[in-house]
């Protein structure tokens, strides 16, 4: 445990010290590189992922999708009360653990949404939203292997999330190597499966899908830093990709 806690405070002091030499005028430095593994990631999404998901999503009863999707959910909503928490943002925290406690009783370990049937509302928190508030700049953008698009605040945001609130790397802590392995995989195609038509969308409606992806995403997490309101930016991309979501799961 205490190597891990260097570790990460060796991921956020990295990180602490791109965000502040990022420079305003230009927040993607790194342009180049991803655009490369962009790239990548998207010529492996078409081969692998995106077949597996759409695979997935004819396969699979929507009712099966949303159980799954809600458990991940579930999962994630204990990262969620810790970065309430951390932004005293008290009254959030105390719902999120309203809703953690009913779903994953009442709600089978979460498979069903129980908290969201009673219309106890979603306040999703991470730790990159956590440093956000409490000033600390996006720094270079940044395009993750597999992942997608991230900044140098939210990469440490994850590393932290990770090591501290992700159930999922905690079966791979206690040495559940194979659990930890089927979660995670079940976990990506959940996430896939989800923004499929957004991904179509992406590519139908520019010419530039690379700056898309990075325009929205920067736009989309100032305003969950600033909880939806961000007099700097224009709606959101990311607002539509909201919405053909939850079409998905209906």
């Amino acid at each position: 445990m205490h190597t891990k806690l260097l570790k990460f405070m060796a991921a956020c002091l990295f990180g602490l010290l791109l965000a502040g030499c990022a420079s305003q005028a230009n927040k993607d430095p790194l342009e180049g590189v991803n655009r490369g593994i962009y790239k990548f990631n998207d010529v492996a999404d078409r081969a692998v992922f995106k077949p597996v998901a759409k695979g997935y999503k004819a396969i699979a009863p929507t009712p099966v999708r949303t159980g799954i999707n809600n458990f991940f959910n579930n999962l994630r909503t204990v990262t969620s009360i810790l970065n309430n928490l951390l932004q005293f943002k008290l009254a959030d925290a105390f719902s999120e653990t309203g809703r953690f406690v009913i779903n994953s009783t009442f709600g089978i370990a979460g498979f069903i949404d129980v908290a969201g049937m009673d219309n106890i509302p979603v306040n999703k928190e991470d730790f990159g939203q956590t440093l956000g508030y409490w000033g600390v700049g996006n720094g270079a953008y940044l395009v993750l292997p597999f992942l997608g698009p991230s900044t140098v605040r939210d990469t440490a945001g994850l590393v932290f999330d990770t090591a501290t609130t992700d159930a999922v790397h905690y079966t791979h802590n206690i040495g559940e190597v194979r659990l930890h392995n089927q979660l995670r995989a079940a976990q990506f195609i959940d996430k896939r499966t989800e923004v499929l038509d957004a991904t179509d969308l992406v590519d139908e409606a520019s010419l530039d899908p690379y700056a898309f992806m990075r325009d929205a995403y920067m736009q989309h997490r100032a305003n969950a830093v600033e909880d939806g309101v961000n007099s700097n930016s224009a709606p959101l991309p990311s607002d539509d990709f909201e919405e053909i979501d939850a079409e998905n799961k209906q």
